[in-house]
């Protein structure tokens, strides 16, 4: 990995930590209406331009979070956008949050239906909540044509079973930050669905088991994300001031991936570019706007 000379902006991220994929990247979950994103926004995405991480899609957790994410998306055309209703909100689904996603699902910079989902780990919503929600949320997909950004935490065996019931009906899917065992995996390359990949593999302390089964997920279902602001790396060859995840260090990431399945930082890089653009109907370029 290298790193990239050329940034002459004011740049916040210590030089071991300016890397510069050799590729271009999809960063396809960055949560950049996160509020500590609102003093540096700007700097952010030029640093990720900068790391060649070229397209992010912003993630829509709720309402006002997709909307935000939908307006961001318009000022920026190497932004787009997802719209949905996170499992930890699951609870505040109503007919008007349906009318609000069906709505922001016709938006053209929206390219998924999420982030939405299970998670039996907190239970913020009840089971039942998440559940209504969810199958409500895949209704929408259906509808409206689009892949679904799908989150999904001790909840494998419940979400195999949703997803059998739907599988014909529903476009593509990915599961997002994926951590789950190889049974869980199986069962969703068993379903054609893809995975995407965060800096979890980075993580010493929990992220082992992830290692052993990168090299049994096809490249042609494999992404990769940051999930910024959260899930920073822990064996970043630099401390970071902070402690703010943001997609410029994706290409870290990608190095990690690569190492544990074999390959090359470009032959992954190139791979699983190329599969977001096809998951999410990206256009084959995006010209980047040097001004918002």
């Amino acid at each position: 990995m290298t790193t990239n000379p050329t940034a002459t902006f004011d740049d916040a991220l210590p030089e071991a930590l300016r890397f510069h994929s050799p590729a271009p990247l999809v960063d396809i979950g960055a949560n950049l209406t996160h509020e500590s994103f609102a003093r540096d926004l700007e700097a952010v995405i030029q640093r990720a331009r900068a790391a060649n991480v070229t397209t992010m899609i912003l993630t829509g957790t709720d309402q006002a979070h997709a909307e935000q994410a939908v307006s961001l998306a318009h000022r920026y055309p190497d932004l787009y956008a997802t719209a949905g209703i996170h499992p930890h909100d699951a609870s505040q689904w109503n007919a008007g949050l349906e009318r609000a996603m069906r709505d922001l699902h016709q938006e053209p910079k929206v390219v998924a239906v999420g982030e939405c989902g299970l998670d039996f780990n907190r239970n913020f919503s009840s089971p039942a909540d998440q559940e209504r929600a969810f199958e409500a949320q895949l209704g929408l997909a259906v509808e409206s044509g689009l892949p679904l950004f799908i989150h999904e935490r001790d909840a494998g065996r419940r979400m195999l079973e949703i997803l059998r019931a739907w599988r014909d009906d529903i476009e593509q899917a990915v599961i997002h930050c994926f951590t789950g065992d190889r049974e869980t995996l199986y069962g969703y390359l068993d379903l054609d669905l893809h995975i995407g990949l965060t800096g979890w593999l980075c993580d010493e302390r929990r992220g082992h088991h992830l290692r052993e089964r990168v090299g049994e997920i096809p490249l042609s279902r494999l992404m990769v994300e940051t999930d910024c602001p959260y899930l920073l790396p822990r064996n970043l060859p630099a401390k970071l001031k902070g402690r703010r995840h943001e997609p410029a260090l994706l290409p870290w990431i990608v190095r990690e991936i690569a190492h544990w399945r074999g390959i090359t930082e470009t032959e992954l890089a190139t791979a699983t570019t190329a599969t977001a653009r096809a998951f999410f109907r990206l256009p084959a370029t995006v010209y980047l706007a040097e001004d918002s």
